[in-house]
């Protein structure tokens, strides 16, 4: 695993709102009844925290639209953080509504800009708790150390604190875990011994260093006239485990049992084309960068501001 200090980027995560469901969603919208927004206070503690981070310092949510206070968060990001070290991810939830701010505050290439509409659209289960299906527990802690989130992605701030990986971040609040580490000036500093607490309390939950087939609704978690839902392939403990913290999704029945034992067959079956990270096959700033698709196109960017 990477230290922190040796990462690209660190996001920090204003709310987990959407106005998607999407099934096997990375911060596990659709399961939570009460999302969190967070204060701009602890906004600014947060950039402060990074101060001589190397790399960018991202905001993301969920989607960071939905944040009642975004255009104030918006300033203190051009207050606090050089404008090439800023980076912003969105799905596009009222972009004609916002775009004036987020271009006063994000250059384009910076911004990360995901419908997630495309057909080809699918996210990798990440509520298969890999504890429960790999019985080769030496394997297990091998693919664990070679995941794909820790080592592509982000450590992450939350309001409950700092997390080693975005997933885990998560999966605390999900599983209304102890929180993160404190925020304060060089947490970001930790190395992989320094982190192993929380790579054993959460990454045994996890199914992202787990193969395994990406699934979608093909709506990108919108609703739609065929009454498609969008489910959560999710491990039987895993289950019981949401059921304790009365998931959303889990009490609508949007969900799949994952109840079979994973092997090394399944490991060479399933790793050989695996790209969990690729959710398109194309890169995206703007929605004109959808509209050149055509057809893969399937939202107006919510132009009214409505969800």
């Amino acid at each position: 695993m990477r230290p922190l200090s040796e990462m690209t980027i660190i996001q920090i995560e204003v709310t987990n709102a959407c106005w998607l469901k999407c099934s096997n969603c990375t911060r596990h919208v659709g399961h939570h009844k009460n999302p969190f927004f967070m204060d701009l206070d602890f906004i600014e503690k947060a950039i402060d925290s990074l101060e001589g981070f190397e790399g960018n310092i991202g905001i993301m949510g969920g989607e960071p639209t939905l944040h009642p206070k975004f255009d104030e968060i918006c300033a203190i990001v051009r207050k606090k953080i050089p404008r090439r070290k800023r980076e912003f991810w969105t799905s596009g939830f009222q972009w004609a509504k916002k775009k004036d701010v987020i271009l006063e505050t994000w250059d384009k290439d910076r911004i990360a800009y995901n419908e997630h509409s495309t057909p080809g659209g699918k996210h990798t289960p990440l509520l298969v708790s890999i504890d429960e299906v790999v019985e080769d527990k030496k394997l297990m802690w091998q693919m664990i150390d070679n995941c794909w989130i820790q080592s592509q992605w982000s450590a992450s701030i939350t309001p409950k604190g700092g997390f080693f990986c975005e997933v885990a971040a998560s999966l605390d609040y999900l599983l209304e875990g102890p929180g993160g580490y404190k925020i304060e000036k060089g947490w970001w500093k930790k190395n992989p011994n320094q982190f192993k607490d929380q790579v054993e309390r959460y990454c045994k939950n996890c199914s992202g260093a787990l193969p395994l087939p990406a699934e979608s609704d093909g709506y990108g978690g919108r609703p739609n006239k065929e009454n498609v839902n969008n489910y959560d392939t999710i491990s039987k403990g895993m289950l019981e485990k949401l059921k304790s913290v009365k998931s959303q999704k889990v009490t609508a029945g949007h969900y799949k049992i994952y109840d079979k034992k994973y092997t090394i067959k399944d490991l060479e079956k399933y790793s050989e084309n695996w790209e969990p990270s690729k959710f398109k096959p194309f890169v995206t700033h703007e929605p004109k960068d959808y509209d050149e698709k055509g057809p893969q196109r399937r939202v107006d960017h919510n132009k009214s501001g409505k969800i």
